[in-house]
């Protein structure tokens, strides 16, 4: 097992879950051939980590041969990086999971608009399994690409998804979300509009983020989605609000809840009020609260945009997909 972009924030988070998996061998971490990490160790460049997970970071320059070494790779690189590298793995027989956008949505036309480039692999699209973990045990059996959804997409569809499969909301109305993300979301790469100096807290992408259509497609109905940057390091609040329909009371939102995630370790079902981000950074669960007024519907989820909206999401369905507990080594 490799993870390639080791060295970012939930590649880190990924390595760390991985290599104390009691059914994984780690044996590569690595970056791309000119990244200035290459060379380090991972405990180098988070100290947290240190006489924990002290592996060198080696870089890509033979991706061919880096694909015949493993069985199972872990993609925490850029969308376009994905769409390049995840046919090489698969072409060798390896199981890819792929923590970018790169293959999340089964439509070519979805890319360039908002992506920034044309995918040329309709045929893994198709193939593509979307790992939301709670909602895909049976796809992810027999998966050989798993696309791992996006940290806003995660929260948004957890709160979303159940309420409308059971029929609950009024879709006549659009549900509208508002989240909010720490500045670790933007990634490692020093940037100035994400600077944690510069950034108070703004929206950004509206009506234009790449993440609405995935939560649209995935949900099976059109939402409002405005994305905000938060001056905090870590963590997504994402706040729904939706119509719903003469069927839904508190009592029905609680039933169809506890159906959905009564047997999970990682949704938690607020029992009254709502969840808070330091309930869950640095933790692998999504935290679900409630309350339903005058026929509108107030759903929060929050999550650890990189663990449950990346790493530890990406390490639930490894679980799944070679049939060992769905929680191990998360918990």
């Amino acid at each position: 097992m490799v993870i390639i972009g080791a060295s970012g924030y939930a590649g880190a988070e990924l390595a760390f879950f991985l290599n104390k998996h009691p059914e994984c061998d780690l044996v590569g971490l690595y970056v791309s051939a000119n990244s200035a990490d290459a060379g380090k160790s991972l405990s180098t460049l988070y100290p947290k980590f240190r006489g924990v997970l002290d592996k060198e970071i080696y870089p890509l320059n033979d991706i061919e041969k880096v694909a015949e070494s493993c069985d199972v790779v872990f993609l925490a690189t850029a969308h376009e990086v994905s769409h390049d590298i995840a046919p090489i793995f698969l072409q060798k027989g390896v199981c890819v999971f792929d923590l970018s956008g790169a293959f999340r949505v089964p439509s070519t036309e979805f890319y360039p608009t908002y992506y920034g480039f044309s995918h040329a692999y309709p045929e893994y699209l198709n193939k593509a399994v979307y790992g939301l973990a709670e909602f895909a045990q049976d796809a992810l059996s027999q998966a050989s690409l798993v696309a791992v959804p996006g940290c806003y997409p995660t929260a948004s569809q957890l709160a979303l998804k159940p309420l409308i499969e059971a029929g609950l909301l009024d879709l006549s109305m659009k549900p509208i979300i508002n989240a909010t993300s720490g500045v670790s979301g933007a990634g490692r790469k020093a940037a100035l509009n994400t600077s944690f100096c510069e950034v108070s807290l703004q929206p950004y992408g509206v009506f234009t983020h790449r993440h609405q259509p995935e939560i649209s497609y995935h949900l099976g109905t059109e939402v409002i989605f405005t994305p905000h940057l938060g001056q905090f390091e870590r963590g997504i609040l994402a706040t729904v609000t939706c119509k719903v329909n003469e069927q839904a009371s508190e009592l029905r939102f609680r039933e169809v809840f506890n159906k959905a995630y009564g047997h999970s370790k990682i949704v938690r079902l607020l029992d009254s009020g709502f969840p808070s981000l330091k309930s869950v950074v640095g933790l692998p669960y999504c935290d679900i609260g409630f309350a339903i007024s005058d026929g509108y519907a107030i759903i929060v989820s929050a999550e650890d945009n990189l663990l449950k909206g990346a790493a530890s999401q990406a390490v639930q369905c490894f679980n799944l997909r070679f049939g060992h507990e769905e929680t191990l080594s998360l918990l």
